[in-house]
């Protein structure tokens, strides 16, 4: 891989980087929503969307991880 494609996967990592990063604060957040909610409502629809928010966002930054990783492999 030529050096201009290589800087070029590196930028792309840094923005994925930090797309995961924002991710992760907003999981937090939702998680934090969910925490302190009261325990009535943890189990309505409210709670369980909370919940449901949550978990894709975990999934979603383990997909960055892997993008990352793979990204990072091609760069050699």
């Amino acid at each position: 891989m030529n050096k201009t494609r290589r800087a070029e996967i590196n930028a792309l990592i840094s923005d994925l980087q930090s797309a995961k990063d924002r991710a992760k604060s907003i999981r937090d957040e939702e998680q934090e929503y969910l925490d302190n909610m009261p325990e009535s409502l943890q189990s309505s629809e409210r709670g369980e969307a909370a919940q449901e928010a949550v978990s894709n966002l975990e999934y979603a930054t383990d997909a960055f991880d892997d993008l990352i990783q793979n990204l990072e492999d091609a760069a050699g």
